[in-house]
């Protein structure tokens, strides 16, 4: 598989989770809460995981990597409860900064873990991608003084909860395939989401009776089984600092859903913000490709 394939993955797992909020916003406007909709999301993504299991694998589950899995399924599922109390603390747009952080937060976890600096291109990447967060998120005529210390805690926790499900994603489970890794991975993420939201939906068979079905399908395919299966094949291949930058994506691909499934308008600052954010997530790729033309040459030469 060619290099680029990798990135393109991540770019297209952050993407998915891009389309979640909108998603979320047509369930609650139907008459239902986010935290049933959140149930939803991971009661059906995990059975979607099973039956592609059943459907590809035709045979046992062999659970390896333990810590590994669990860790995976349990930041994947925290990131969704504590990003939803962010919400309910401050305005939307400012959640997903906080949310953002989590672009430093991975690499600072990938340079604590392999023991080294960032390099200047990431650092340059971090600034283009912070500036056109806070553009794009239009929070430049949001007040902040009236937001409590809660909703500041909430979304930093959210945004290392993210980068610590990078971070799972970044090891290799060794004999282990992906369709069973992300079976594993959604159940451990179920079982978190069923204690701490509505589980009620499950067992009084309104999930599976009303509406909520539809949009228990549409945020279990592109909130667990399309991130998770393409995180865990592309993530141990581009790491975690680069995987944190690309994942930004799910910013614009919000900001686009938002406009059409939602009816939201969106503002000229807040485009150029979008293209601050591609210009931040393409800056490390454009330095690889200039490194490796380089060492091309230099083979050349030689």
């Amino acid at each position: 598989m060619k290099l680029w394939i990798y990135p393109l993955l991540v770019i297209i797992a952050s993407s998915s989770y891009g389309i979640l909020s909108s998603i979320v916003k047509l369930a609650i406007k139907d008459g239902y809460t986010a935290s049933q909709a959140v149930t939803s999301q991971y009661f059906i993504g995990f059975l979607i995981a099973l039956l592609l299991y059943l459907v590809i694998r035709h045979s046992r589950p062999r659970f390896g990597g333990g810590w590994t899995l669990i860790l995976a399924g349990f930041f994947t599922a925290l990131t969704g409860i504590v990003y939803g109390k962010t919400v309910e603390y401050m305005p939307a747009s400012l959640a997903v900064v906080m949310l953002f952080q989590f672009t430093w937060i991975g690499m600072l976890f990938d340079c604590i873990a392999s023991r080294r600096l960032p390099k200047r291109i990431e650092v340059f990447s971090l600034v283009f991608l912070f500036t056109g967060t806070v553009f794009a998120a239009g929070i430049l005529n949001v007040d902040l003084s009236g937001i409590p210390w809660q909703g500041w805690a909430f979304g930093l926790a959210s945004a290392t909860s993210f980068a610590s499900f990078v971070m799972a994603n970044q090891k290799a489970v060794e004999g282990m395939d992906t369709t069973t890794r992300l079976l594993f991975t959604s159940l451990f993420a179920a079982i978190v989401i069923l204690f701490f939201q509505s589980p009620e939906i499950v067992w009084s068979g309104q999930l599976f009776t009303s509406s909520l079905l539809i949009y228990g399908l549409v945020l279990g395919l592109f909130g667990i089984i399309i991130p998770i299966y393409l995180f865990s094949i592309a993530v141990p291949k581009v790491g975690t600092a680069m995987t944190s930058i690309l994942s930004a994506m799910e910013l614009p691909v919000a900001m686009t859903a938002s406009v059409i499934l939602v009816g939201e308008h969106i503002t000229f600052i807040q485009v150029i913000g979008i293209f601050i954010i591609l210009i931040g997530m393409t800056l490390p790729s454009l330095e690889q490709r200039r490194l490796n033309h380089n060492k091309y040459k230099t083979s050349e030469l030689h």
